[in-house]
């Protein structure tokens, strides 16, 4: 299972530092839905893996020159 960078930002300011949607969209400089809807993703694919024993593996975002 592939956790992107933004699925897991997410999740990390979501569930770890417990900031609400609004919050976490504007750190990540995206809108809500946006937020929503990666947050979404990345729960699906935790608990996918999770229920599944499957690995997951985190993808880091390459910076663009």
């Amino acid at each position: 299972m592939v956790l992107e960078s933004d699925e897991l930002e997410a999740l990390k300011l979501y569930e770890v530092d417990g900031m609400d949607q609004i919050r976490s969209a504007k750190r990540m400089k995206i809108s809500q839905p946006t937020f929503a809807r990666i947050l979404g993703s990345a729960h699906k694919k935790v608990a996918n893996a999770m229920i599944k024993g499957m690995a997951i593996r985190i993808v880091k975002e390459v910076a663009k020159k």
